[in-house]
């Protein structure tokens, strides 16, 4: 499939909108959320969306605009000052203290979110809504290609609202909210928002800006860009983990001895990355109509995966990937039974190629997607609201290469879902359900032996339950039950081949079913006067669930991986509150906090490999008008159950402190952020890395953040 084709046919996609504007219609919503859901939340009016930003509580993907507390299944919304003092160069690192999510940790340069233990395909990467059209699935060592400096927040949605994107969301969605297609008219002739930061673990130098221009009272222009350079992290102390180090000691090959005494810096992890884009959108009072254009472009070094072995290979690989992306949305107010009418679609163009240490090319990867969702949002009648809609995917994939493990293939998927709930008072109901066909082709390959393999996949899911308040207290409980299918990826299906990423020679199999997954969960959320808190217990039981197991044969110097589907269980739990310990003044003293825990269990086999333990984070924080001060503890502990072949990690403290200064204010965006991060130079590893061995955490780290508007 060419990009000329995927741009006809995101074309006609748009054509199909309808005309943006009704004059005679209410003003648009901002930002996603009505003004009053703004104010509720404590942030103000968004009457001016570009000064003022929806409150975290609010909850806006998929055009939710509800409350957190409203919605079934653990929801977490990361924006603001919280934002800013999580930001990292990758999504993964910064989404990493939240409830429920870990990160692949793949070295500083590739790091991709991990919901409740599961990652890749089962837990989707969006922005706005849409994919990442990236090869973030295919392997731990591929970055995804959103750039989080381009965030204005970035939600985590679970529950029955996450399959309005995906049936393969069974971990929950991440989605990346941003304002490069502005919804809104700026109040002054140029609006401006910049951030600069420096992280000295890395000598991370960061940048970013953009520029939004009201044109001809309707049409607001934008641009933005980013530029973020590291060198080679510092870590806490010894690279190699104990046992690697105790087995280097002992080899007879001084070479390999003397990485026992590897510290500090870990080699191979620097990185540079840029992206640009321009937008445009017509601002109508019954609507709006844009689309944007950006390029990203990164650099980055994969720590090397140490031999230990006479004769083994140790490669210090760089992977250089660049991706072009056209996004487009539009909205209309229609009146009547559907209140509103939503488009959105994107195309991308997408190449990386791993570079050997010699700067030859060894494998590239090739890939085009096509994306687009329509929405039809109805209007709230007697406490009853829903959106439905229909979605298409289409998605190529070829390998390039010495490390060619895929051949040539297209997926293409097309679906219709629902979302549906219902306000009784005291009691509330929520009912999703999904349906979505997917077909996948491999062309013949002479290198890897196939001829073409053709399979479609019938997929339903659906999910449904209540909450009830708790008499006047604030506090809702609920329970929700949901049946989840997914079909297999093409990596799952059709890889034969060495795949250096994850160390393997990866055999799919073609024959694979769908995966189901049944599960329960019960949550308890509740707020008040200084205080609010959110409780989530799961359990979900897998049948057919999609797993690589060992053969216990080699290829090409790999250990054999085969992708079989057995039966399988995870259940955990995850917690997050606050609460106002006392009022100084104008400054509030606020106590927080934060824990997760993942079990799974492959049926007769054992634990499902790198989940990760149980996490505890707290926090005071001085919340004043013109500064903020923050102390952090975050404990994980040991994890010692583990799969075959593979290694304990240890457990690790790390204490956090940053101080927020706000010269214009609370409800001013303009600040200066001072953090020290891992004060006391631990060395810390995430159970979650293929890496994890090799490649620790940073070190101390302390990073200076400018964040502006004019």
């Amino acid at each position: 499939m060419s990009f000329a084709r995927l741009l006809l046919g995101s074309a006609a996609l748009a054509c199909a909108l309808p005309a943006y504007a009704r004059p005679d219609a209410a003003p648009a919503e901002t930002d996603g959320a009505p003004a009053d859901a703004a104010a509720q939340a404590g942030q103000g009016s968004t009457t001016d969306a570009n000064h003022q930003e929806i409150g975290a509580n609010i909850v806006v993907t998929a055009s939710l605009d509800r409350p957190k507390a409203d919605l079934l299944g653990g929801t977490t919304v990361l924006s603001g000052e919280a934002l800013t003092r999580s930001l990292r160069p990758t999504l993964g690192d910064t989404l990493a203290r939240q409830p429920g999510v870990s990160s692949s940790s793949f070295g500083p340069g590739a790091s991709r979110p991990i919901l409740r233990g599961l990652q890749g395909d089962r837990a989707r990467v969006l922005t706005e809504g849409i994919g990442s059209f990236d090869v973030s699935t295919t392997s731990v060592d591929h970055a995804v290609a959103i750039n989080p400096l381009i965030a204005d927040r970035i939600e985590v949605l679970r529950g029955p609202a996450a399959l309005l994107f995906g049936p393969s969301a069974i971990g929950g969605v991440v989605n990346v909210i941003d304002s490069r297609i502005p919804r809104t008219l700026p109040e002054e002739p140029v609006h401006l928002d910049g951030i600069v930061g420096y992280g000295s673990a890395a000598d991370e130098r960061t940048a970013s800006g953009s520029i939004d221009v009201p044109v001809g009272g309707k049409v607001v222009l934008h641009a933005d860009g980013s530029y973020t350079k590291s060198d080679d992290l510092e870590t806490g102390g010894h690279i190699l983990a104990g046992p690697q180090r105790r087995a280097a000691a002992a080899s007879s090959d001084p070479d390999i001895a003397d990485l026992a005494n590897l510290s500090g810096t870990l080699p191979n992890s620097s990185a540079e990355t840029w992206q640009v884009a321009g937008g445009a959108a017509v601002v109508a009072e019954g609507g709006n109509l844009g689309f944007s254009v950006s390029h990203y472009d990164t650099n980055y070094g994969v720590p090397i995966r140490y031999a230990i072995e006479p004769g083994e290979e140790a490669e210090a690989v760089r992977i250089a990937m660049r991706q072009t992306r056209l996004d487009m949305r539009g909205e209309v107010e229609t009146g009547g039974f559907i209140d509103r009418l939503r488009f959105r679609g994107a195309i991308a163009d997408y190449r990386h190629q791993e570079l050997e240490d010699t700067g030859e090319v060894g494998t590239t990867f090739y890939s085009q997607g096509l994306e687009a969702r329509v929405e039809a949002q109805q209007a709230v009648r007697g406490g009853w609201r829903g959106t439905t809609g229909a979605q298409m995917l289409i998605r190529t994939l070829n390998v390039i290469g010495e490390e060619k493990f895929l051949p040539r293939n297209e997926t293409q998927q097309y679906s219709v879902f629902t979302l549906q709930s219902a306000d009784f008072g005291a009691v509330r109901g929520e009912l999703s359900g999904r349906y979505e066909r997917t077909e996948a082709v491999a062309q013949p390959d002479a290198d890897l032996g196939n001829a073409r393999l053709e399979r479609s996949f019938n997929a339903f899911s659906a999910a449904g339950g209540a909450s009830v308040g708790l008499g006047n207290s604030g506090v809702r409980f609920g329970v929700s039950l949901s049946h989840s299918e997914r079909a297999p990826t093409a990596e799952e299906l059709f890889a034969n081949g060495p795949h250096a990423g994850t160390q393997a020679f990866e055999i799919g199999d073609v024959n694979l079913g769908v995966e189901r997954s049944n599960g329960v969960e019960a949550t308890l959320k509740g707020g008040g006067d200084g205080f609010d808190f959110s409780l989530a217990a799961y359990h979900n039981w897998y049948d057919g669930f999609i797993y690589e197991q060992p053969t216990g044969e080699l290829e090409d110097g790999l250990p054999v991986y085969q992708y079989n589907q057995v039966d399988a269980r995870f259940y955990g739990l995850e917690a997050e509150a606050s609460a106002r310990l006392a009022q100084i003044g104008s400054t509030a003293v606020v106590l927080d906090g934060v824990a997760d825990y993942t079990h799974a269990t492959i049926k007769n086999g054992g634990p499902v490999p790198r989940i990760p333990p149980l996490r505890l984070l707290g926090g005071i924080e001085a919340q004043g008008v013109l500064a903020q001060g923050r102390l952090e503890v975050e404990h994980v502990t040991k994890q010692d159950r583990v799969a075959a072949n593979e290694t304990e990690t240890g457990a690790y403290t790390l204490v956090n402190a940053s101080v927020t200064l706000k010269p214009w204010g609370r409800d001013n965006p303009t600040s200066l952020l001072l953090s020290a991060n891992n004060l006391f130079d631990v060395v810390a590893r995430r159970h979650a890395s293929y890496l994890k061995d090799y490649a620790p955490l940073a070190g101390r780290d302390l990073r200076v953040t400018a964040r502006f508007a004019l």
